[in-house]
């Protein structure tokens, strides 16, 4: 409701100044005026009102232009600080990226020795562990050989 009264309030101002208008013109027309002057008067207000429409004009077209160079400069300075943010940020980001490979890189060069040590342990027990298993399996070995040669029951090695 109150939208339909808001628009019908702009059409009835509009009216208003319409018929303001129109009464204006009806006025000198049907003064106590001659013609001749009231042609010479209605064309100087036109001319007024011309004149004043073309300095309107000009004016918002250089409010305009102004705003519109503003507003590129000020857009160039943000896109400026944008990039200059940006920038930081990598740079940051750059350093960061270094700084934790650098202490893994040392984190990784303080662990190798032991695990160098470890794994040589590994490798010592384990060929232990071989060594000892290769000489289980051939002492089984002779002894299932022998038992084959000499078809005799006898207890497995220990």
């Amino acid at each position: 409701m109150y939208d339909d009264w808001g628009r019908r309030g702009g059409g009835l101002l509009g009216a208003f100044l319409l018929g303001g208008i129109i009464g204006a013109v009806l006025g000198l027309l049907f003064a106590p005026r001659s013609g001749k002057e009231t042609r010479e008067i209605i064309a100087e207000k036109a001319q007024d009102y011309w004149g004043e429409g073309v300095e309107m004009y000009e004016t918002g077209r250089q409010k305009v232009g102004e705003m519109y160079v503003s507003g590129k400069e000020e857009l160039s300075e943000k896109s400026a600080e944008l990039k200059e943010k940006i920038d930081e940020a990598r740079e940051r980001l750059q350093e960061t990226v270094a700084k934790t490979s650098e202490s893994a890189k040392s984190k990784v060069a303080d662990v190798i020795p032991s695990a160098k040590d470890a794994t040589n342990k590994a490798a010592t027990g384990a060929k232990s562990g071989i060594d000892t298993a290769a000489s289980k399996a051939h002492d089984a070995l002779d002894y299932v050989a022998g038992k084959v040669a000499t078809d005799e029951p006898t207890a497995p090695p220990a």
